[in-house]
């Protein structure tokens, strides 16, 4: 079953920095003030003997993939990074060759394990759950893809065929894709452009009456500012999900502003998503939302491109939380819950009609995702985790890969810029918006593309 392909790892190392937000983020009742990043830098070796050197970064991303009521926002963000550097360890000792995807698959099965090592090492009444554990090790999954391209002087999303791989997707899958390999569901070469989608986080001010005190360096600060200034055409609302008066109103708010600012530079089609953070304690809560909205803004209503993850992210303990008929207005994508193949299934008998892919859950997870949902006709998006620099590239080059996804979130340039520097100068089409699109096009290198 080998390939003259296969790599296997000879080095892993595990770096961090620390980079804080210019302005707070709030979503689901949480707020992030700062970014912890892992980084990690994996050597591989291919049959051959030759060497490439592959990286994989990623915001550890504790207060949205391990909300608890037991475990400090401190003590997840600690436990994920000990838990990251545990694999990257496993996966320093491990002495077998493979595709990425393969050596990804066998390193997982320790996944559970060390969650539970972690939880005990550190002294926590839980252990790292499902999401929190494919966070930390997302920099290691994207690390080993791109080497593994760097290696063999190739693109790491042209060798997900039959050459380059031993086994088809229904081994990770099932047998509904028994002869299938990922080739057929991701691109050969990156889309040129795509649409940026911009977050209206629940804190940020829409107006200038909204602000008590400038920031004045040198960004836009309120909504029309940044559609001005970026050409934007794709907004992301962020909502309460327990608050229906308020969630109402912010959407005809944001509405009421946008088309002011819009109309101000002659356009006349932009799009919206909404994002209840899993904080809505049922689909009637969504279908009041839309039908409000529907009644006193139809214009804003039909600008609305689809809904995520509404209720609780514990699909298995509630059942009775079904999205049928919030799917028949609006597609309505799964998010928090989205950890594999099978939430997926889940997700999917319970209503739910799209996906959300992030590469903070792991590029070879995301992959699996994508074939599934392209397989099953699922409304297919791109977010990010507030991926700063490289994490960014990473996730916007999964966007330009699939043929199905219309648009990339990234919010990064609004919160952590200072996270940017460093990238913005060798792609300034990813970081420089002025026409509400980035420049996808350019991730067409060796590796993951950067």
């Amino acid at each position: 079953m080998s390939k003259s392909t296969d790599i296997r790892v000879v080095d892993a190392i595990l770096t961090t920095e620390e980079f804080p937000f210019r302005t707070p983020l709030k979503f689901g009742g949480r707020v992030m003030d700062k970014h912890r990043v892992i980084n990690v830098q994996v050597t591989v070796e291919d049959r051959a003997g030759n060497h490439a050197i592959g990286l994989g970064s990623m915001p550890i991303g504790n207060v949205w993939a391990w909300p608890s009521s037991v475990v400090t926002a401190e003590q997840a963000e600690a436990a994920m990074e000990a838990f990251a550097t545990r694999v990257v360890r496993l996966t320093d000792s491990l002495d077998e060759f493979g595709h990425p995807i393969d050596l990804i698959y066998h390193v997982s099965a320790e996944y559970f394990h060390q969650a539970k090592v972690v939880a005990e090492l550190h002294g926590l009444d839980e252990p790292v759950p499902d999401l929190a554990q494919l966070v930390a090790a997302s920099p290691l999954d994207a690390a080993l893809h791109d080497a593994f391209g760097k290696v063999h002087d190739r693109n790491s999303y042209n060798m997900l065929s039959k050459e380059f791989m031993s086994r088809d997707l229904s081994e990770y899958l099932d047998e509904q894709f028994k002869g299938e390999y990922l080739d057929r569901y991701t691109l050969r070469e990156p889309k040129e452009r795509l649409p940026l989608y911009h977050l209206v986080g629940a804190l940020d001010p829409l107006t200038d009456a909204d602000i008590e005190k400038r920031i004045d360096d040198g960004l836009p600060e309120t909504l029309p500012e940044w559609i001005a200034a970026d050409g934007l055409s794709h907004l992301k609302i962020k909502l309460n999900g327990d608050n229906l008066d308020w969630d109402v109103n912010r959407v005809l708010d944001v509405d009421r502003i946008t088309s002011e600012a819009q109309a101000a530079r002659g356009c006349n089609e932009w799009f919206y998503s909404v994002d209840f953070n899993e904080k809505c304690e049922n689909v009637d809560y969504v279908l009041g939302f839309l039908n409000r909205v529907r009644e006193a803004a139809p214009q804003a209503y039909d600008r609305i491109q689809y809904l995520e993850q509404p209720t609780n992210r514990n699909l298995a303990d509630h059942p009775e939380n079904k999205m049928h008929e919030a799917a028949k207005l609006k597609p309505v994508v799964i998010d928090e819950s989205l950890v594999d193949y099978e939430s997926l299934l889940l997700a999917r008998d319970l209503g739910y009609s799209g996906v959300a892919l992030k590469a903070c859950k792991g590029h070879t997870e995301a992959l699996f995702a994508a074939a599934a949902a392209q397989k099953f006709e699922m409304f297919l998006c791109v977010q990010d985790l507030t991926c700063p620099g490289y994490s960014f590239l990473h996730s916007a080059s999964l966007a330009a890969r699939f043929p199905t996804v219309a648009a990339i979130e990234g919010n990064s340039r609004q919160y952590c810029p200072s996270a940017n520097h460093v990238w913005e100068h060798q792609y300034p089409s990813m970081f420089e918006i002025t026409d509400g699109t980035v420049g996808t096009g350019v991730l067409s290198e060796v590796g993951l593309g950067m």
